[in-house]
């Protein structure tokens, strides 16, 4: 059973404008992610697109659900901080991690710490 029907138009515009938002948002991240050439560069781009989309999209349910039953709906704000907490940090230890790989193989990464003072002009 949906209760979109009772959702007033300004409401369902505005949801359907934000949740729309949001999943543009997602898939520019994941545009990024397949676009960009190598795994360090594409570390950002779907840590921004999912928490921004995720934002927009969280957003837009909260303002649904708060029309729909006439009183303030933010148990929603448990997933955005689920999500803004898990997604950066998870990237973040990927991206730690394939550094220490690189350098154990030897590989520059362009790091300006990665220079060897024995061996730098």
């Amino acid at each position: 059973m949906s209760g979109a029907p009772d959702l007033p138009g300004w409401a369902a515009l505005l949801v359907g404008i934000l949740v729309i938002a949001g999943a543009v948002m997602t898939l520019l991240g994941s545009i990024g992610l397949v676009r960009l050439g190598t795994f360090f560069e594409r570390i950002h781009p779907p840590t921004v697109g999912s928490s921004s989309g995720m934002a927009l999209i969280v957003l837009a349910s909260m303002i649904c659900f708060s029309v729909l039953r006439s009183r303030p709906a933010v148990h929603e704000i448990l997933i955005a901080i689920s999500v803004t907490m898990t997604t950066p940090v998870t990237f973040m230890l990927l991206a730690r991690a394939a550094l220490y790989r690189e350098r154990l193989e030897g590989q520059s990464t362009g790091d300006p710490g990665d220079e060897d003072p024995v061996h730098s002009d």
